[in-house]
């Protein structure tokens, strides 16, 4: 399982093991699972998709602007706004 953390400056909005995650990167939207490979991107105006079970429908959360980071523990995404 992924771990993935969803933060904007004023909360915590979600942090939470699932089986993968879309961002809407700045260059285009790439999927996370657990084990992918280290980067940071900034992210678009859009919405990320996380799958708890894989074949599993996407949970939908809009997102405004920010970063994401993936690394050794998951992916944190970075948002400025979410809703």
């Amino acid at each position: 399982m992924l771990h993935f953390e969803l933060v904007t400056p004023e909360r915590l909005v979600r942090s939470d093991e699932v089986y993968m995650v879309t961002v809407p990167g700045a260059d285009g939207d790439f999927a996370v699972l657990e084990g992918h490979a280290p980067f940071m991107s900034t992210i678009r105006d859009g919405d990320v998709l996380v799958q708890k079970t894989q074949g599993g429908a996407p949970e939908t959360i809009a997102i405004r602007g920010g970063f994401a980071e993936v690394n050794a523990r998951g992916l944190t995404v970075l948002a400025e706004h979410t809703g």
